[in-house]
């Protein structure tokens, strides 16, 4: 079985592996104080051209939503994000779990529009009763979406200003990230000056796990390593962090993931179109969303692993196809070969 269904079904890049068995024997200060971490966040910083940014490694992205959520907002304040936002729709009420009340809004793209959040604030604030609602705190933004689509560098400008507007924190998820740099033209610079805070995703992008916060706004650094604690997400061998961080930053191999990933993915999407199959929605990124018809889609599965997002009418169905680090040229010319056959 040819596994397309997500981005992190494997283990790690050779890469990472490699300084994680060179670095094994070492003997490290615990909790992510030691020399590995401390170079990767140096790297990562001067990536993103924000040498007073603070940098935290956390284990997962649903920790990380979590802990940097309940970290930004006061107790009686909500997050905006849409009705697709992986902090809504698919991390278990983590976030509402401690005490912060999602505030979500409709999408058809998995994007959130700056007119959809000064919308939201403005009825907020002109509601007779407006102490008695919960209060709009911070936006919360995936990119690439859940969907797979980008925001412009305009659009994230925008949404950037009705923040300021409405003194809301931005907060970009970057759990794919490395996709999103490969595709757009947003950078990591563009994100340190846009956003509060923002994490470059490695669960997704060849680490065995890990995710890098970038904390710029200077009412988030105070004390986030005690949340950090207190959420779980504390590792005592952080070392481990550190290393995968630095083998993914220090020569550009998360460029390297990122491009290739999205050029394989580019390829199926084109393969796909060739069929006369459509998609769901054009993407640019590694995630693609063929409709496909329910008898071809049992031959494929037979062969090639994807996963089910919904149907479309009564005899198709859109699927995900994801490329990462792992995906080879010869499983991407295989599947192409066989939609010719179908």
């Amino acid at each position: 079985m040819i596994r397309f269904e997500c981005d992190y079904a494997t283990g790690a890049h050779p890469k990472v592996l490699e300084k994680l068995v060179a670095t094994n024997r070492e003997e490290c200060p615990g909790y992510g104080v030691d020399s590995h971490c401390t170079r990767a966040a140096q790297l990562l910083r001067d990536l993103c051209r924000a040498p007073q940014a603070d940098i935290h490694f956390l284990v997962g992205g649903t920790q990380t939503n979590m802990t940097v959520i309940a970290a930004a907002l006061r107790p009686h304040q909500g997050v905006i994000c849409t009705q697709m936002g992986h902090i809504n729709d698919h991390e278990t009420g983590a976030v509402e779990a401690t005490g912060h009340k999602i505030l979500p809004v409709p999408t058809q793209d998995g994007k959130l529009t700056a007119r959809q959040v000064a919308e939201l604030c403005k009825a907020h604030y002109e509601d007779p009763s407006v102490e008695h609602k919960v209060q709009p705190g911070m936006v919360y933004l995936s990119h690439p979406t859940e969907m797979g689509t980008l925001y412009t560098l305009e659009e994230l400008e925008t949404i950037r200003r009705v923040c300021d507007q409405y003194h809301l924190m931005l907060f970009v998820d970057g759990a794919r990230l490395v996709y999103g740099l490969a595709a757009s033209e947003v950078t990591l610079p563009d994100l340190a000056r846009l956003c509060d805070v923002f994490y470059l995703g490695g669960t997704k992008a060849g680490l065995l796990f890990g995710e890098a916060v970038v904390i710029t706004n200077d009412a988030l650094k105070s004390d986030f390593r005690y949340l950090i604690k207190q959420r779980g997400g504390m590792l005592a061998k952080g070392r481990l962090l550190g290393v995968q961080f630095e083998a993914l930053l220090e020569d550009g191999l998360y460029r390297e993931i990122g491009q290739k990933a999205v050029a394989q993915a580019q390829r199926l999407q084109k393969a796909f179109l060739d069929k006369g199959w459509e998609l769901l929605l054009p993407t640019p990124t590694n995630q693609q969303f063929p409709v496909i018809p329910d008898r071809a889609l049992e031959t494929l599965n037979q062969k090639y692993s994807s996963c089910f997002w919904c149907k479309v009418g009564t005899d198709r169905t859109a699927v995900r196809f994801c490329t990462a680090w792992s995906t080879r040229d010869e499983d991407i010319d295989a599947l192409i070969q066989d939609l010719a056959l179908l």
